[in-house]
């Protein structure tokens, strides 16, 4: 299942970039790493880790979780720099 949330964030980078390094980290699910302009399932040191559960990283990406609300909720965790994690709001703006 990651894998296929990876192949989607994949194709969206086509039509922009993204400057840095994210990691989704969702536990015993895995991760998704977000470097050099590419989206991968191995798992490697990031600028910005952001801690989300499947399910949750899912509504985020297609827009049905706010990541400002996710954050106040408790439902996703921001650590490194905050920089990083604001380009990706641009990016899925």
């Amino acid at each position: 299942m990651l894998q296929d949330i990876a192949d989607g964030i994949q194709k969206g980078l086509k039509d922009n970039t993204f400057d840095g390094s994210l990691k989704f980290d969702c536990g015993d699910d895995g991760v998704i790493v977000l470097i050099d302009n590419q989206a991968t399932t191995q798992d490697q040191d990031a600028d910005c880790t952001i801690r989300i559960s499947q399910e949750n990283l899912t509504k985020l990406l297609t827009g049905k979780l706010n990541p400002m609300t996710g954050v106040a909720l408790g439902k996703l965790k921001i650590s490194g720099n905050m920089g990083v994690a604001m380009k990706l709001g641009q990016l899925l703006g």
